[in-house]
């Protein structure tokens, strides 16, 4: 189990969950961040610091929002379990689900 981000992240990107990851496993996308399966520690430290509540220990993920749980998986499939994501920066990609939804108005 893990936590997922979803929806509420996408064109947000605070970056609070990042501050407060002990083990540096959330991702930067193009347009969201993303939580690495293989390396989360299921802490949940990342959770009540979210702004806008985007986190969700896996089983509790709404029933809206499920899809985000395959779209963390997908944001890895071609960059793998990289062991740190301070060390990679930010990605030009984000998972299909992410990149093909409309851009949300600030």
């Amino acid at each position: 189990m893990t936590y997922v981000i979803t929806a509420a992240c996408v064109d947000v990107k605070d970056k609070a969950c990042i501050e407060e990851c002990p083990v540096d496993c959330i991702y930067e996308g193009d347009r969201m961040l993303y939580i690495h399966a293989d390396e989360c520690v299921d802490c949940g430290a990342c959770e009540p610091v979210c702004p806008v509540e985007a986190i969700f220990y896996e089983d509790d993920v709404p029933g809206d929002q499920a899809d985000f749980k395959q779209a963390n998986v997908d944001f890895f499939a071609d960059l793998g379990s990289p062991g740190g994501a301070a060390k990679m920066g930010k990605q030009g990609f984000d998972a299909p689900l992410v990149a093909a939804l409309p851009p949300k108005s600030h």
